[in-house]
C-alpha cells in the first residue's frame, strides 16, 4: 500500500446493506487514524462489512481498513485480540 496520511481529516461510511441491524450515519473525523480505530473496533462486524472511509478523495473498502488498521505505521496502540470486536 502506498504511503498513507494518517493525520489527514476522515469520512466514514457505514454500509447501505438494507438488512442493517443497526443505525449507523456517516461521520466525520479530525484524523483517518480515529476513524478507523473507529470502524475496526467500535463498529458491529455486521456493519464494518461494506463500510468504506474516505481520505483525501480516496476510497478505502473494509479491507482496506483493516489493512491499515494492521500496518506498523498504524499509530494508536491496539488493544489485545479479544477485546477487538471486529473479526480479522
Amino acid at each position: 500500500m502506498a504511503r498513507f496520511d494518517y493525520n489527514s481529516p476522515a469520512e466514514l461510511f457505514p454500509s447501505r446493506r438494507k438488512l442493517r441491524t443497526t443505525r449507523m450515519s456517516y461521520m466525520r473525523f479530525t484524523t483517518a487514524a480515529e476513524a478507523i480505530r473507529h470502524a475496526i473496533e467500535v463498529l458491529p462486524a455486521g456493519a464494518f462489512l461494506g463500510t468504506y472511509l474516505e481520505v483525501n478523495e480516496e476510497r478505502f473498502d473494509s479491507g482496506a481498513i483493516r489493512r491499515l488498521y494492521d500496518a506498523p505505521e498504524y499509530p494508536f496502540a491496539r488493544p489485545a485480540a479479544r477485546e477487538v470486536q471486529q473479526a480479522s
